[in-house]
């Protein structure tokens, strides 16, 4: 990876001497050098020099520099991402290394030690994994750049499998040369906002390159790894657990771009995608089977099926029957292929109505091929397609509603007045038949979860069932599931109730009765954690979980809790897989479901490799969190530990409400943070704020608030709080021990390890010297003092993830490339607030902001 870093950087370099302006490249490396040397030295004088460097530049060359140095994050960031593949490569031909403990093959063994081999069989039969993609704005790269990106990427793997010096390998240095010229000649920043289609037709590249082909290489994985040299040839026992729902536009809570127009228009490029794909995919495999009548005899269920296909369309028949003489399963399966075309086109005539006739066809087809002999064929590439249509559908990702409960009120308000309704109400009604129109033309998984925004009341789940028949008052309307969302913590202590009382609903108990008594409850992170801080939001929702598993065990419900988790730490981010084994028992049981938005979409399922290996880890979680190992170690964890959890939650909403409820608390921020000029990237479609100002946290969605605060390298909204948690409770053995066996209380520390291994503490000083509160300041800079020496205490070592080596030093590499753009917004942010109030802002300076919250966005490797 070192050798990657250097040949990529020695590229750039070169673009930089021949494409920048005069001295470009020999100012980036003072910069470079003497960041370097002051995080190296932790001097101020070599902290003042470094400084002095970045203010001596003028705007434009500032501009330059700031781009030169998130060039070379892109770079290093591709370089880390090729080496966490080489590595997943390497070890996928060693499936008995010794730390294979996180893979679905091991905690399938584990639980059939513990629960035996028939009940280890049926859980992982019930197994599902369902990760949401959202649009919430967390990707700063332009898709422009994401792209340049990729196509460094395929000349890395070209270049590694190149002979040491020969002609390809220099070939792919030559192309690497101009794609890194294309990287630096490509503008960094978008000109505009996304409109909510152009997010449908960015998350479906994930689609396209990556999942639609790697989810079924999973299953197979899994397959392979169970059974050996069966695995292929006869049925799996591996089932397609993975679901993929969206709310790229779907969601419409404070985003007033997203209509029901949008949302019609969302599901018909999603559909589109995934049946071109199985259009594709079948012609390939059905192509491969050329396989003669003699050897390979069809079953009379396949012969019908040519008949019946034949008869749909003739001509097509007829020129497949000469080109497949005597070949009747690749016959059939190219009918197939173009029948998936009809019904992409949305012939109804000829198209499949519902996936589940698709399935009925090609598990025809699979059936004859067993009963011929040719298993290998029935279970190898037949047996993918099936998983796909059984993975994806007809509509690729299941599109689900959000809006806030406030709307639903005033929406309902208006309708049991009478009399002339607004443009929003009418909108909300259009929103139910957008719903009805998506579900009738692919299907019914394709939509019908509807999730309500700041659930407080039963009423708020109710209100939806009302409106529904306000917009259908035939009764005709779209089949509802109606997901509460717990947001804020008073929210999540009265879900129990809100909960109990809602299952009596007729709509409600109507539908648990079609379902089996599913139901689906979503918790929200970040709300809550801004609502209470991070320390008491966490086991807030521990206990909200706990309560809301209780609660469904008793009243007969199959529960699937729907975590609002970020990327970023400050949002309920990190590591999935750990985060999902500190569950309270119950919680879980075979099911998880999670959002995943903006840079971290890209991350796990950008690259196919890295997208198996997550799949993997978390399903493998997601079975193991219902064994009874680890559901007695959480649970007596949590009973053993509870006035330790106790004393933390008081000690730490204490200490940040001292900070957030401190008067002028939401201006100061604003004015420490780059908070108001995030505001001008363009992102995504959804406004930064729901209100026109900040006056307080109320006014401030959870994005922004986390990302302010990454971008001053604080970091504070995923550790304040926990030091003085940690030390009202001051007994270091015992925490130490709590650390170790304690899983909730791991899963944060080492989560906030990684969040303080990326603050700098001169940095944050200076810019939380631009609110003129040194009060405030203080606080901020005492508690990331006293967090970051209580998280070494109990991690061991002398210094922050002295535990994770490799983690640490490839944050030790960044940090100084980092700090060289956290000087240079720096000094335009103090430019920006020295602007005379009335005055207009300086676009230069603005842009040089926005290039360097950009930078630093690559160089952390995460937003908000």
């Amino acid at each position: 990876m070192r050798a990657d870093v250097r040949m990529l950087g020695a590229l750039l370099g070169q673009v930089l001497r021949e494409c920048g302006s005069d001295g470009l490249f020999d100012d980036v490396e003072r910069l470079r050098i003497a960041t370097i040397q002051a995080y190296d030295d932790d001097s101020a004088e070599a902290f003042a020099r470094a400084t002095e460097i970045a203010e001596s530049f003028s705007v434009q060359r500032a501009d330059e520099v700031a781009r030169a140095f998130t060039a070379y994050f892109h770079l290093v960031n591709l370089a880390e991402e090729h080496q966490r593949v080489r590595v997943l490569r390497d070890r996928a031909g060693q499936p008995g290394r010794p730390d294979a403990n996180d893979t679905v093959a091991t905690a399938f063994a584990q639980l059939v030690g513990e629960v035996g081999s028939e009940e280890a069989q049926r859980r992982l039969g019930a197994l599902r994994f369902h990760p949401v993609f959202t649009a919430h704005p967390t990707e700063a790269r332009r898709r422009a750049v994401s792209s340049s990106i990729r196509r460094l990427a395929d000349l890395l793997t070209q270049h590694d499998v190149a002979s040491e010096g020969g002609a390809e390998q220099q070939r792919a240095q030559r192309r690497m040369l101009e794609e890194v010229d294309t990287l630096w000649r490509t503008a960094p920043l978008r000109a505009e906002k996304p409109a909510p289609t152009d997010e449908v037709r960015t998350v479906m590249s994930v689609f396209d390159e990556t999942l639609f082909t790697t989810v079924p290489h999973v299953y197979r994985r899994i397959d392979d790894a169970l059974r050996g040299s069966d695995s292929g040839n006869s049925a799996p026992i591996a089932p397609a657990f993975v679901r993929v729902g969206s709310w790229v536009g779907g969601d419409r809570d404070g985003n007033p771009f997203v209509t029901a127009d949008v949302t019609r228009e969302a599901a018909a490029i999603a559909s589109d995608h995934v049946l071109r794909g199985l259009e594709s995919a079948i012609a390939r495999i059905g192509r491969t089977l050329t396989l003669d009548a003699e050897g390979t005899p069809p079953s009379a269920a396949v012969e019908a099926l040519w008949d019946q296909l034949r008869a749909a369309d003739p001509e097509t028949a007829e020129e497949i029957a000469k080109r497949s003489p005597e070949e009747p399963h690749r016959r059939v399966m190219l009918l197939i292929a173009g029948r998936v075309t009809a019904t992409r086109l949305g012939d109804r005539a000829r198209g499949y109505r519902v996936p589940d006739e698709l399935l009925a066809d090609l598990r025809a087809v699979q059936d004859s091929l067993e009963a011929a002999g040719a298993r290998r064929h029935a279970f190898g590439g037949v047996q993918h397609l099936i998983w796909q249509v059984e993975t994806y559908g007809f509509h690729l990702t299941e599109l689900e509603v959000r809006q806030h409960s406030q709307v639903h009120r005033t929406a309902l308000a208006e309708l049991q007045a009478g009399g002339e309704i607004s443009e929003q109400t009418q909108e909300v009604l259009e929103v139910f038949r957008a719903v009805a129109h998506i579900q009738n033309t692919y299907g019914p998984r394709s939509a019908g979860r509807y999730v309500v925004s700041f659930t407080q009341s039963a009423d708020d789940l109710a209100n939806v069932h009302r409106l529904a028949r306000f917009a259908f008052p035939d009764g005709d309307g779209p089949v509802l599931d109606v997901v509460p969302l717990f947001e804020t913590f008073a929210d999540l202590q009265a879900a129990p109730g809100i909960l109990a009382e809602v299952i009596t609903h007729p709509e409600v108990s109507a539908r648990l009765a079609q379902t089996g008594r599913r139901m689906e409850v979503m918790l929200g992170y970040s709300d809550s954690s801004k609502d209470v801080g991070p320390v008491a939001a966490t086991l807030a929702l521990y206990e909200a979980q706990a309560l809301i598993a209780g609660w469904a065990k008793e009243s007969g419900i199959e529960l699937t809790l729907f975590h609002g988790r970020g990327g970023a730490l400050g949002r309920g981010g990190g590591p999935a897989n750990s985060a999902i084994l500190a569950q309270p028992p119950h919680s879980v049981d075979g099911r998880f479901k999670l959002t995943e938005q903006g840079e971290t979409i890209f991350a796990r399922y950008g690259e196919p490799a890295i997208a198996m290996r997550h799949i993997d880890q978390v399903a493998a979680a997601t079975l193991l969190a219902s064994s009874p190992s680890v559901e007695k170690r959480t649970s007596e964890a949590a009973e053993r530990f509870a006035e330790v959890a106790s004393v933390m939650d008081a000690a730490s909403r204490e200490r940040f409400f001292s900070l957030v409820k401190a008067e002028g608390f939401a201006p100061w921020f604003a004015t420490v943070t780059p908070l108001e000029e995030i505001g001008l990237l363009a992102l995504g479609s959804r406004p930064a704020r729901r209100g026109l100002s900040v006056e307080s946290l109320e006014d401030l969605r959870a994005i922004p608030w986390v990302f302010a605060w990454t971008q001053a390298r604080i970091n504070l909204a995923g550790w304040f709080g926990l030091g003085s948690a940690l030390d009202a409770v001051g007994d270091v053995a015992l925490l130490q021990t709590a650390y170790r066996d304690w899983p909730l209380l791991r899963t944060m520390i080492d989560n906030v390890a990684m969040s303080l291994a990326k603050t700098d503490t001169r940095i944050a000083r200076r810019y939380l010297e631009l609110g003129d509160r040194p009060e405030l300041a203080q606080l901020v800079l005492d508690e990331l003092e006293l967090t970051r020496e209580w998280v070494i205490r109990l991690t061991g070592g002398d210094e922050l993830l002295a535990n994770k080596r490799v983690l640490q030093r490839a944050v030790k590499m960044r940090s100084p490339y980092v700090d060289a753009l956290s000087l240079l917004q720096l000094r335009a942010l103090r430019a920006l607030r020295d602007t005379p109030e009335n005055a207009p802002q300086d676009p230069e300076l603005q842009r040089l902001l926005l290039l360097s919250v950009s930078g630093v966005a690559a160089g952390l490797q995460n937003t908000g």
